[in-house]
């Protein structure tokens, strides 16, 4: 029975690599492809991985890092913010704790205050200066803090007389301080609330 020429090539391609050496019969179809009666076969070539990635991958790659960019771009804001508020929060606090170390000593008579003031300092900048006790300087507050709403060392500042909703001082003295920003917080409450 005649092989078909894919047996012989599938059986050549198995052969030991000695049988080669001696030469093999092959029939008619091959003989193009042999020399004298040694034949050469071509070397198996392996399958090579293609490298890179093909328009459907990248395109959907780049979409899920689209997506996942813009989530994170939200969150990234929001933290921002939140910092700002915590800043903000710390900020009034140290102002608030300063205005009331100074009523504080005030009616405890450590220094001599005017009638009007009712203890409270009359402005900011007196609780940096600071004021004489015994021949030293009290200090109440290193520097006034810079309004992380607003960006200045400008605050909004009510006496004991205004209305505590009021926007302008009256100027008698410090009663409480509050940020001048007209922006509303994460909780909802506009910061000159707070």
């Amino acid at each position: 029975m005649a092989e078909s020429l894919a047996q012989v090539v599938c059986r050549i391609q198995d052969a030991p690599r000695d049988n080669l050496k001696e030469g093999i019969d092959v029939p008619g179809a091959l003989r193009a492809q042999t020399h004298g009666t040694r034949m050469t076969i071509p070397a198996r070539r392996k399958a090579i991985p293609e490298n890179g990635l093909t328009l459907i991958e990248l395109i959907v790659t780049v979409s899920i890092l689209t997506i996942l960019a813009s989530a994170a771009v939200p969150i990234t804001m929001f933290e921002v913010q939140r910092q700002k508020e915590a800043l903000l929060r710390y900020d009034l606090q140290q102002m608030r704790d300063a205005i009331d170390a100074y009523r504080n000593a005030a009616d405890r008579g450590a220094f001599q205050i005017k009638i009007d003031t009712q203890g409270y300092p009359p402005d900011l900048d007196t609780l940096v200066s600071g004021v004489e006790v015994q021949s030293k300087k009290l200090q109440f507050l290193k520097k006034i803090p810079v309004d992380p709403m607003t960006g200045k060392a400008e605050w909004g500042m009510r006496s004991m007389q205004d209305d505590p909703t009021s926007t302008s001082w009256g100027g008698q003295n410090v009663f409480d301080v509050y940020s001048e920003s007209d922006h509303v917080g994460l909780n909802g409450r506009k910061y000159s609330d707070w």
